[in-house]
């Protein structure tokens, strides 16, 4: 098999596994943004380095959730620094900053990405976010996280203190193919991830729908979802973030 073939053997392993065999949480995490969309809130969704990929995977694209916000702190993204991103994530007191920039507070659902889940940030936005009152879900990688100890004060990582954890099921290093003894490559957690979210929204529009609730959901752009998608912007922009 070439490394091809095994990656795409990893990948579709961790996803047979990350979303069969999560339905409990994943169902009772569906269960509390549909409450989130019924009731008039949000879905906040935050990660730093690559893990942002996932809150802008939510976030105005065609078959999303209108009310899915990304919480973006550009110092933590990679565009302006790369490698200053890495330490602003060990930060204590960014996270609650971004909370009260963002409002996210009671009847909110708080999603935190983070595939070790040990740097302060992401333990800070769960530990701050429930605080505030939101119901905060984990999306982190277990193996990875249980095999190294807590950047946070709390000496806790994010999986020990969020309210449901979606494991992606990734390996330590997050890196999965070795193409040649000492060289490993192959990152599998955005792509594993991007499917666990997805299939998140998508029970929570199935369970709203159950309550006589049609989520509003933008259409593509580029083809006849122009006027639908207008009407959401009308309807959102200057009442929420990035729009």
């Amino acid at each position: 098999m070439d490394v091809v073939e095994r990656y795409l053997a990893v990948v579709q392993g961790q996803l047979e596994g990350a979303l069969t065999g999560q339905r409990e949480a994943l169902g009772r995490a569906a269960g509390w943004v549909a409450d989130a969309l019924v009731g008039g809130h949000g879905l906040y969704a935050a990660g730093t380095g690559h893990s942002h990929l996932l809150a802008l995977e939510l976030f105005y694209r065609a078959g999303g959730l209108v009310r899915a916000v990304p919480m973006l702190d550009e110092d933590l993204m990679l565009h302006r620094s790369a490698s200053r991103s890495s330490g602003h994530e060990r930060e204590t007191g960014r996270a609650a900053a971004m909370l009260e920039r963002y409002g996210v507070g009671v009847g909110d659902v708080l999603l935190v990405v983070s595939n070790s889940g040990r740097n302060a940030v992401p333990v800070e936005l769960a530990l701050k976010g429930k605080e505030r009152g939101a119901r905060v879900v984990a999306c982190t990688s277990l193996r990875h996280a249980r095999a190294h100890g807590s950047r946070h004060a709390s000496g806790k990582r994010l999986f020990e203190v969020a309210d449901v954890v979606l494991d992606n099921a990734g390996v330590e290093g997050d890196a999965a193919v070795e193409v040649t003894p000492g060289l490993v490559m192959g990152a599998t957690s955005t792509a594993v991830g991007a499917a666990l979210v997805q299939a998140l929204v998508l029970e929570a529009a199935s369970r709203a729908l159950e309550r006589g609730w049609t989520p509003e959901v933008y259409l593509s752009s580029n083809g006849a979802g122009e006027a639908e998608n207008a009407r959401h912007l009308a309807k959102h922009v200057g009442r929420m973030p990035h729009l």
